[in-house]
C-alpha cells in the first residue's frame, strides 16, 4: 500500500466518523470498506497495474465522503472532498482527474464506458450478491426515512428493489457475473416468493373478513360458546366454594367431638356446654346448606316425539335424555339439527336453566358463609361470656 493510499484511508475514516450525521445508516464507512474490499478483489482478477490499481482504490476510499456535505449531488461533492484532499497530498493532476472521473462512474443511471468504471459500479452494488444484502437493504430503507427523503412501507420497498434488481442493475465484469450474479438472483427470488406470500397472506385475511361479514351466525356461535364457559367457570367456582365450607366445618366438629365433648361431664366444665353447642349447630347448618349447593337435582331424564316436534326439551342437556333409547335420542338429534332456530332454542335453554342453577347455588353459598361467620362470632362471644361469668368453676362468679 502505497503512502498515499494509507493516507487517504486514514482521512477517509476520520471524515466518516466525525463529520457524518448519524442517520446515514447505509451510506456510512461499513460501506466505503466493503466497496474497497470489493474493488481490491477485482483488481486481483484483472491484474491491473500499479497506476490504475492506485487511482481506482482511491476512488473507492473517497467515493462516498460528498455525503457529509449534503445527499443531493453528493458524487460532484465527493469529487470536490478529493480534489481538495489529493491536492494537499501533492498528487498528480492526472491522477485527481482519473480519481474524479472514476467517482462520477458511480452515479446511478451512468453507463460504463472503460473497466476501471466498471470495476467501481460493481464493487459499489457488490452487495447486491451477498448473504447480507436483506439486512443492508433495510439499513438503506431505514436511512431514507430518517433523512426525509422517502417512507416506504415493506411492500413498497420490496417492490422496489424488484424493480431495481430486474429491470435496472446488471453486473458489468467477468468476475461480479460469475461471483456475485448467482448471490443476486438468489436475493431476487426471495423476494419475489415474498411479494407472492404476502398476497397469498393478504388474500386469505381478504376472504377471511368476508367471511365473517357473510357468516353473522359466526358471532352468535361465539357469544354463545362464551357464555357457556363462564357459566361453567361460575359453577366449579361455586362447588369449591362449598366445599371448602364443607372441609373446614368436618375438620372442626371433627376436633370438637374428639376434644371437646369428653370433657363437658365434668362440673368444673358446664360453661363450656352452651359455646360448644352453639358453635356445632351452626357448624352442622354450615355444612347442610354446602351440601345443598353441591347437590345435583334429579330430572325425569326421558322425552317423547311429541316434546321435540313441539320444541319442548332440551336436548343439550344429559338429564332429559340418560333413560332414552339411543334410536330415539339419535331421531332427536337428526330433528335438532335440521332446524337452526331450534338449535338456539335450545342453547338459550341450557344458558337460562344453568344461570337459575347458579343463582341457586351462589345464594346458598350466601347463607353459608353468612352462618359460618356469625356461628364462629356467637360462639366465641359465648364462650368468653360463660369464662367470665363462671370464671372456670362451674360456679358463678
Amino acid at each position: 500500500m502505497t503512502n498515499l493510499l494509507k493516507s487517504v484511508e486514514s482521512f477517509v475514516h476520520q471524515l466518516l466518523t466525525q463529520e457524518l450525521d448519524e442517520r446515514f445508516l447505509y451510506h456510512n464507512m461499513s460501506h466505503t470498506l466493503r466497496v474497497v474490499q470489493s474493488t481490491k478483489d477485482l483488481i486481483d482478477h484483472y491484474a491491473l497495474s500499479k497506476e490504475h490499481s492506485e487511482a481506482l482504490l482511491l476512488a473507492a476510499w473517497l467515493h462516498d465522503t460528498g455525503y457529509s456535505k449534503s445527499v443531493a449531488d453528493h458524487e460532484k461533492h465527493s469529487c470536490d472532498i478529493a480534489r481538495d484532499f489529493l491536492g494537499s497530498q501533492k498528487a498528480k493532476p492526472e491522477l485527481i482527474e482519473k480519481v474524479c472521473g472514476i467517482i462520477t462512474a458511480t452515479m446511478r443511471y451512468h453507463k460504463p464506458e472503460t473497466l476501471e468504471e466498471e470495476i467501481i459500479r460493481d464493487a459499489d452494488s457488490s452487495h447486491l450478491g451477498s448473504k447480507e444484502f436483506t439486512g443492508i437493504s433495510e439499513r438503506l430503507r431505514e436511512e431514507l426515512k430518517l433523512l426525509d427523503i422517502a417512507d416506504y412501507n415493506s411492500d413498497q420497498w420490496r417492490a422496489a428493489n424488484i424493480e431495481m434488481l430486474e429491470k435496472e442493475h446488471r453486473y458489468n465484469t467477468d468476475y461480479a457475473i460469475e461471483h456475485w450474479q448467482a448471490g443476486k438472483d438468489i436475493n431476487l427470488q426471495k423476494l419475489i416468493k415474498e411479494r407472492k406470500g404476502e398476497k397469498k397472506l393478504r388474500k386469505k385475511e381478504q376472504l377471511k373478513a368476508q367471511y365473517k361479514q357473510e357468516n353473522p351466525e359466526r358471532g352468535v356461535q361465539t357469544l354463545f360458546r362464551v357464555t357457556m364457559r363462564n357459566h361453567m367457570k361460575l359453577s366449579d367456582i361455586a362447588d369449591t366454594k362449598a366445599n371448602i365450607l364443607l372441609s373446614v366445618n368436618a375438620i372442626i366438629l371433627s376436633l370438637v367431638i374428639s376434644n371437646l365433648l369428653p370433657k363437658l361431664d365434668t362440673p368444673s366444665n358446664y360453661y363450656l356446654i352452651l359455646p360448644t353447642v352453639i358453635f356445632c349447630i351452626f357448624s352442622i347448618a354450615s355444612m347442610i346448606l354446602s351440601v345443598m349447593a353441591t347437590r345435583p337435582n334429579v330430572t325425569s331424564g326421558a322425552f317423547s316425539r311429541e316434546d321435540v316436534k313441539k320444541k319442548k326439551v332440551n336436548l343439550l342437556f344429559f338429564g332429559n335424555f340418560h333413560k332414552m333409547d339411543l334410536n330415539e335420542f339419535k331421531w332427536a338429534m337428526g330433528e335438532l339439527v335440521k332446524d337452526q332456530s331450534y338449535v338456539y332454542d335450545s342453547l338459550t335453554m341450557d344458558l337460562y336453566y344453568l344461570g337459575l342453577v347458579l343463582n341457586r347455588k351462589y345464594k346458598l353459598l350466601r347463607w353459608t358463609y353468612t352462618i359460618f361467620i356469625i356461628g364462629m362470632v356467637l360462639s366465641v362471644l359465648v364462650f368468653f361470656l360463660a369464662l367470665t361469668l363462671y370464671g372456670g368453676s362451674g360456679i358463678p362468679v
